[in-house]
């Protein structure tokens, strides 16, 4: 029988050395950022990807190792336990498996059968089953159970009783149930209908007669069906052909004996009555499962790059909170993000008002430097942006805007977190904030969000909270410590996704900062409460010190490997001044003349570590993400009556589902790039083309004004 990681390398296609390197470091407690970055020579580079996968699915294993125990320790306690049930529960790969193995030694609530049993009748049910003294006559053999005083009056009722039971053990048979499960995938079909017979229009009516194979059956199809389910507007159902199924089971249970009719009325039963109902059970919940597991994928695969944007770094902007009766909240940060001023405008209340508004915005610009404009996407988002274009051109041109997706800006201004950052402002001026400090930093601000509350997903709602959270809670731990964090700027919020840090140090280093000033080195953190040694181990790397004397802590360079680095900076003639001033040029043309394995073996590490140490040196303290395309600012309005086909207009990618991409192209309504329309060849999902944040060309297909729709392409351009 394979072992875990042998099973692992053979999924994962990895050596064993390497498994059972990283089941080591995770049972040592140590966190897949670090292992991903830091420990790449005992795992063959894995990407963090990767190791979560394989964290995921040894937990699985482990379990399904666990659970295997525990079905033979029950089964075993009833006396029951063979050596043939024992190694197929043991060669068991999946815990479905296990559980079919398992139920017929399960306890049952009462069911026909263990009424018929309770009656002696289960020795006439091994009489009509048996292949080795097949029964002559199945009537004669019945008369010999009669007995009214356990209420079997006849021949007949005793065959039902013995029917009942061999319907029940047909039932619990695993490996009846096996091929008829693989049959049922194979042959099944999803099908809704309208749950009324005259239905009302709604977003449902593409499923008010639909039909698919269950193979076929896409994500969102059934996420969508099973919300109009619950909300009762439809009629589900995952049914496979009767007479083929019959055929089947008849072919694997029913004996070529005298009794072979009354096995095969049994059989037709056990299907009916018990088969078809729990494998069709089986079957939406399998299709529901792979759904939410595409979904969340879907969700992750969002955000990743919406959390790494390029950020619009050291600049005064002034964010745009739009709303109708409430105003237009407004908010002017600095370049770190600390607030300088804030008001109320209403430009949305008659054209004195919006006079009013412009020339007090037009003053806050100019008294404080103004660079950007963050205008929030909801509400009265339009005229905001209206309203926007014509301050632009009241102070000079010298500002741009964009437009923010704001999802999620209520959830945070209303929170526990938000008002301990911000206590003297209302929960609107707060939103406010938050939409001028997402377009100067994107990932440090939407870390204070609930991922689920960003909206980037499809049926977010819909999915098992746990699995989602953890799947996005990983994204946002990977984005973080991808990136870097500047430790004496960080809130507690981005400090807390830092590998190896928790609430409580995160807060602990921020009252630390308080109370004794800017760090000035990586070793200082040790000084922080409840931060020992393996916490520092964890997060060293990914925390910045700009404000130290060592050009090396503001890299991501560990402290482990700050010898390593300095000798190799001596071997290749360079100091660590060098660094400092960027004087580095020539670093990776020097280490390739030495030999990369023979300087790696001189510098006392593996060549992928000396190749990190390469890169980081060669750009201390710089942000990944500056080498991304920069987000598209605009100084004008488009309206949807701009728009005409035909027209090659530049849009950012808003967020990519099963069927399309959907892209704002400046005009407030998002276009809809249809998977058919997303690339000149056949792709199998949009997100083979293009990723949440990208800066993509596309050309208008066609405007619906009335129903708020653009159609796109993004072919022939």
């Amino acid at each position: 029988m394979e072992t875990i990681t042998e099973i692992l390398a053979r999924e994962l296609g990895r050596e064993t050395a390497h498994i059972e390197n990283v089941i080591a470091l995770i049972d040592e407690g140590n966190t897949i950022p670090f292992i991903a970055r830091y420990r790449k020579e005992l795992h063959g580079s894995m990407d963090d990807t990767a190791l979560r996968t394989l964290a995921e699915r040894l937990q699985y294993l482990r379990n399904l190792a666990q659970r295997r125990e525990e079905v033979k320790g029950s089964i075993e306690s009833q006396g029951k336990l063979t050596e043939d049930l024992a190694a197929a529960i043991d060669a068991a790969a999946t815990l479905a498996e296990v559980e079919d193995l398992y139920r017929p030694y399960k306890q049952k609530r009462r069911t026909r059968a263990t009424v018929a049993r309770e009656k002696g009748l289960e020795p006439l049910a091994d009489i009509f089953l048996s292949h080795d003294q097949p029964c002559p006559d199945p009537a004669a053999a019945a008369l010999a159970f009669v007995d009214p005083e356990k209420g079997v009056e006849t021949a007949e009722d005793a065959i039902q009783g013995a029917s009942d039971i061999i319907a029940e053990r047909i039932s619990d048979d695993a490996g009846v149930r096996k091929v008829l499960r693989s049959l049922y995938w194979g042959r099944g079909q999803l099908t809704s209908q309208a749950a009324d017979k005259e239905p009302e229009d709604s977003v449902y009516r593409l499923y008010y007669s639909f039909s698919v194979s269950l193979p076929r059956a896409q994500g969102h199809q059934v996420l969508a069906i099973n919300r109009g389910e619950k909300e009762g507007l439809l009629r589900v159902s995952a049914q496979m052909d009767r007479e083929a199924a019959l055929v089947c089971l008849r072919r694997q249970v029913v004996p070529g004996t005298a009794a072979m009719a009354i096995v095969r009325t049994a059989a037709d039963d056990a299907y009916d009555r018990l088969l078809q109902p729990s494998l069709e059970r089986e079957m939406r919940a399998a299709l529901t499962e792979r759904a939410n597991e595409g979904a969340i994928g879907m969700f992750a695969l969002n955000l990743k790059p919406l959390l790494l944007q390029p950020p619009v770094k050291g600049k005064v902007t002034m964010g745009l909170d739009p709303g109708y009766r409430m105003g237009c909240k407004v908010a002017v940060v600095d370049g770190t993000g600390k607030v300088l001023d804030t008001t109320v405008v209403y430009p949305t209340h008659g054209e004195r008002q919006k006079r009013a508004c412009i020339d007090e915005l037009a003053q806050l610009i100019r008294r404080h430097g103004v660079a950007h404009i963050a205008i929030g996407n909801g509400t009265a988002s339009r005229e905001t942006e209206q309203m926007a274009v014509e301050l632009i051109r009241e102070v000079g041109g010298s500002v741009s805007y964009m437009i923010v997706n704001e999802a999620g800006a209520s959830v945070y201004s209303a929170s526990k977190l938000a008002a301990e950052e911000f206590p003297e402002y209302d929960v609107n001026l707060r939103s406010a904030v938050s939409i001028a400090r997402r377009l100067q930093d994107p990932l440090a601000e939407l870390v204070k969000i609930d991922p689920k509350a960003i909206g980037v997903g499809q049926y977010q709602h819909d999915m098992p909270q746990k699995q989602l959270d953890e799947a996005l809670s990983a994204v946002v731990e990977d984005c973080v410590n991808a990136v870097g964090v500047d430790v004496n700027t960080a809130s507690p919020s981005l400090l807390t996704q830092v590998a190896g840090l928790t609430t409580t140090t995160a807060k602990n280093i921020v009252k630390y900062r308080e109370e004794n000033g800017a760090f000035t080195s990586r070793k200082q953190l040790l000084k922080v409460p409840k931060l020992g040694p393996k916490a520092f181990e964890q997060c060293a790397g990914f925390l910045r010190v700009p404000e130290s004397k060592s050009v090396l802590d503001n890299t991501g360079v560990h402290p482990e490997s700050y010898a390593a680095a300095e000798r190799l900076l001596a071997m290749t003639g360079y100091t660590l001044a060098d660094v400092s001033e960027d004087r580095l040029a020539g670093l990776p043309e020097k280490v390739a003349a030495l030999g990369e394995a023979q300087a790696a073996e001189q510098c006392g590490v593996g060549a992928p570590t000396l190749r990190d140490v390469v890169k980081e040196l060669m750009k201390p303290g710089r942000d990944p993400r500056d080498e991304l395309p920069p987000p598209i600012l605009r100084t004008d309005v488009l309206e949807m009556k701009d728009l005409k086909p035909g027209m090659v207009l530049t849009g950012t990618v808003r967020n990519v589902i099963d069927f399309g991409i959907f892209v704002d192209i400046g005009v407030h309504q998002d276009g809809l790039v249809h998977i058919s329309q997303a690339a000149d060849r056949r792709v199998r999902h949009p997100s083979e083309v293009a990723a949440v944040g990208d800066v993509v060309k596309v050309k208008v297909l066609e405007v619906d004004e009335k129903r708020k729709r653009i159609s796109l392409t993004m072919k022939d351009i």
